[in-house]
């Protein structure tokens, strides 16, 4: 068998040379065959045997395939071609390209064409296998596409090597990734396709996030950090889900794949002066749209209580439902308690209960009565100044905590499906340890994720493939 194979060896070596066509695929398999030979004559480890196989296999393939590509030489039939320039461009030969493949490293040769008039050169067949300006095949930016959409750049690289055998460096991968995710955030802004039948009752929650950016994104912003400074911007989600399913106390529960999100680093601010609303607004806007919710038989919106949630969706959505979550409203109660009785005490314990259980009862008299007979006998200021905000809140949100209300008709008046989304969207990949993004590369990586987690992806892509 081996001598077989020495055969098939010889066979390639004279293929190159001009001899028998098809005498390379027969040496791929020979070689294959004499190294699955040489792994079970030396006992080797099955790991390494399984990826020695796999190096050969591929590089094989890529060799067969940069032969093929490379005998067709039909695109230089013509001396001179168009020029976007309107000039005409002249044949100047045979350009070598490198790419990255699947099967491994291709150097492909192709007609140039150069256009005295413009300077400009170029290869019809890269524009006819999009391949322009590219390093990557497009099978290979794809895989770096995907990955780096749900791990680091650097942690992309790694398992594009590690699963599957493709050598791309961290750079490149962030490269591929962000101009994808440009080019997704520009078809988001373009296309709003209305879905054609929406769900009797919609949702879009509305929230914000931060995210680590470069110190130069921060610039003259105050934040959080000692001294006033700011490590950090706000991405802003809007999510829109339906909640048609009930649970087994009949309370409204997410759909299951009804989810979509849609979110960037902009701003929710605008002036009454602005002849269109905020970049924020306008984004919401066109996920409502796109989701049918203008249409929606019941509408339904959902924040932390956030005045520029409510400010927001009374400019955009005035005859919607507004709900405050009510878990955002336990978390204020829970924080007066630690403040006015001492945090872990069973005294904040109790005090916390009872008011949850008013709140569940739609009384939010007696919890404001309670935070304010409270405030009155606390030890210290700072303790009452928290049950005063937590007052206030109360009170600005009063007709947006009517849980009973809410309830006999069905609504949610939780919005998990938010967090969420903030979680799986910005949390997972932009706010890892050491990160520091600039808004560019965030907002395009954000959109490649709200695009593949939405379920658009696809679509952006029969899209892009038909322009």
């Amino acid at each position: 068998m081996r001598s077989a194979a020495g055969g098939r060896f010889r066979a390639d070596r004279a293929d190159r040379r001009g001899g028998q066509k098809g005498g390379f695929e027969e040496a791929s398999a020979g070689t294959v065959e004499a190294e699955i030979e040489a792994f079970a004559a030396a006992g080797q480890d099955f790991e390494a045997f399984e990826q020695a196989v796999r190096r050969k296999v591929l590089a094989g393939a890529a060799q067969t395939t940069e032969r093929g590509l490379n005998a067709d030489r039909s695109d230089c039939a013509v001396p001179t071609a168009p020029c976007a320039c309107g000039r005409a461009a002249r044949y100047a030969g045979r350009r070598s390209k490198t790419l990255t493949t699947v099967p491994g490293p291709l150097t492909l040769e192709r007609a140039w064409y150069h256009c005295d008039a413009c300077r400009a050169g170029w290869s019809p067949r890269d524009l006819a296998r999009g391949l322009e300006g590219a390093s990557l095949s497009p099978a290979a930016a794809r895989m770096a596409r995907l990955t780096a959409a749900e791990v680091s750049f650097a942690g992309a690289g790694e398992l594009l090597s590690e699963l599957a055998g493709v050598r791309i460096d961290a750079k490149q991968v962030e490269r591929t990734a962000e101009a994808l995710g440009r080019e997704i955030a520009d078809d988001e802004r373009a296309v709003v396709e209305p879905a054609p039948r929406p769900a009797p009752t919609m949702y879009p929650g509305l929230d914000g996030t931060g995210v680590p950016v470069r110190p130069s994104e921060v610039e003259g912003r105050r934040g959080k950090q000692p001294g006033g400074a700011a490590r950090t911007r706000e991405v802003k989600p809007a999510v829109v889900w339906t909640a048609e399913s009930r649970d087994g106390d009949g309370r409204p529960v997410r759909d299951p794949g009804s989810v979509s999100c849609n979110a960037a680093v902009e701003s929710a601010a605008a002036r009454d002066t602005d002849p269109q609303p905020s970049p924020f607004a306008q984004r919401v806007r066109r996920e409502a749209r796109r989701r049918g919710f203008d249409t929606a038989p019941r509408q339904v919106v959902l924040g932390d209580g956030a005045e520029w949630i409510w400010n927001l969706a009374g400019e955009q959505f005035p005859g919607a439902v507004e709900i405050v979550d009510i878990h955002h409203v336990g978390q204020h109660l829970s924080d007066a308690a630690k403040a006015l009785h001492g945090a872990g005490t069973e005294e904040a314990g109790a005090w916390v209960r009872q008011r949850r259980h008013e709140l569940d009862d739609g009384r939010l008299s007696r919890i404001a009565a309670a935070l304010r007979t409270a405030a009155k006998a606390a030890k210290n200021e700072e303790a009452a100044a928290e049950a005063r905000r937590c007052v206030g809140y109360l009170f600005r949100n009063r007709r947006r905590m009517r849980c009973p209300q809410f309830r006999a008709r069905g609504l949610c008046v939780a919005s998990g499906v938010v967090e969420a989304g903030c979680k799986r969207v910005v949390g997972d990949r932009l706010k890892r340890a050491g990160m520091r993004w600039t808004l560019a590369g965030a907002n395009a990586v954000i959109a490649l994720r709200c695009s593949r987690l939405s379920g658009r992806f696809e679509d952006f892509r029969e899209r892009r493939a038909a322009a």
